[in-house]
């Protein structure tokens, strides 16, 4: 009897799921979501995941041969998440706010519209230090409570742009200030890879950011934005994703894996083929040995390196592991990145380094999360922002019914 029950269970989550995303696939004005080509959490076991890359690359011999493959995955991203629906074009109108100055770099509340009526918020950090250029940096997070006010998020961004990058910390969909719907949206996947690409657009738009240095580096869900995000725009010249590149885990959120990236009619792929859409621009890759990152030096890694290798760039791509460490952007690993990015975005390590020669984020303050919000009392959110995820869905149906996007 508890067996019968565990599968009527489970039958009826599917069947609950699917309906979800029917209704939203006909709000959208688009085919509702084929949930036979999800391909979700650890939908492969480990064996199965190694397979699965040995088989991918049985499809490629040479550069030529692989770049035909890395455009259907890349297709496959872009189709799969709809993101030809939504306009690349719409005015920004930023809202930046509430700037402080602090030890080597000054923090400002921001928000700005990914498509009218529809806002993204976070926070800016600025160097203090006068440059001819900068460098500038996304800053996606993982998942949990608001994590854009955690002390993690601050300190790598607040680390990074005391080294001379403007950074752009900013929210998951249904997370921090960014509440016009809610994370579960079975869209947020789309919401959430334009969000990144306007992302790039408003750094790109602010004085003296130098489009040669853009990069992205987030952990666990923000992983997935940082591969999937350096996957479909070239404009992205470096990325660090963090605990996330897996051959057997495709990510348990619908924000992740809740629409087709991964699998079509006539294609399949995984995570780790999506990040070596990177290539050959610079990356690496963090991670530790309690995770789904676990395999990486043996499995991802190597694979990934091969792909470097047919551009004879293969010196581009690194691996740091942290074998006794777990999920999560700690200190070693925020280290790895600040090392990385420096050397590849022309940052100045040394304005983080103390009189031992060690790295030192002590420098940061840690902010409370009413001084961080982007709407509050003194700065609402705009009339004008459409809230709920039916109404948000409505918008986005909008787009998709006649509305072209273009870069």
């Amino acid at each position: 009897m508890p067996v019968t029950f565990k599968i009527n269970f489970l039958a009826s989550k599917k069947l609950l799921l699917a309906l979800l995303l029917t209704i939203a696939g006909a709000e959208a004005g688009a085919q509702a979501v084929d949930t036979t080509l999800l391909t979700q959490g650890r939908y492969f076991t480990e064996a199965e995941g190694k397979a699965a890359l040995d088989k991918f690359a049985s499809t490629y011999s040479d550069r030529k041969s692989w770049e035909k493959r890395a455009a259907r995955i890349q297709k496959g991203i872009v189709e799969g998440a709809r993101l030809h629906q939504l306009p690349m074009n719409t005015p920004l109108n930023p809202i930046i706010h509430s700037k402080k100055t602090h030890d080597g770099y000054t923090v400002e509340n921001v928000a700005f519209e990914s498509f009218p009526g529809f806002f993204v918020t976070g926070n800016l950090y600025r160097p203090t230090q006068k440059l001819d250029s900068y460098a500038a940096i996304l800053s996606p997070h993982g998942h949990g409570k608001d994590p854009r006010f955690s002390a993690y998020v601050q300190e790598r961004s607040a680390t990074l742009a005391r080294m001379g990058a403007i950074v752009f910390a900013y929210d998951m969909v249904g997370n921090g200030d960014a509440q016009q719907t809610s994370h579960k949206h079975p869209l947020a996947l789309q919401l959430q890879t334009h969000n990144s690409q306007r992302a790039v657009d408003f750094l790109l738009s602010l004085p003296q950011v130098d489009k040669n240095r853009i990069g992205v580096t987030g952990e666990s869900g923000g992983g997935t934005q940082t591969f999937v995000l350096t996957a479909i725009d070239k404009r992205i010249a470096v990325s660090v994703p963090v605990v996330m590149v897996s051959a057997f885990h495709f990510g348990g959120c619908v924000c992740e894996s809740g629409m087709p990236i991964h699998k079509s009619k006539d294609h399949q792929t995984s995570n780790v083929e999506i990040a070596a859409l990177a290539a050959p621009r610079p990356m690496l890759l963090i991670s530790d040995g309690k995770d789904w990152t676990k395999n990486t030096p043996e499995v991802e890694y190597p694979y990934i390196k091969n792909v470097y290798s047919l551009y004879n760039k293969a010196e581009n791509v690194e691996n740091h592991h942290l074998p006794t460490e777990g999920h999560d952007y700690g200190p070693n690993k925020r280290k790895a990145a600040y090392f990385f990015l420096a050397k590849q975005l022309n940052l100045a390590l040394e304005n983080i380094i103390n009189d031992e020669g060690e790295i030192d984020e002590s420098f940061v303050k840690i902010a409370q999360p009413e001084d961080l919000q982007v709407f509050n009392a003194q700065h609402p959110r705009p009339a004008h922002a459409v809230m709920g995820d039916e109404a948000v869905t409505k918008l986005v149906a909008s787009y998709a019914k006649g509305k072209k996007r273009k870069k």
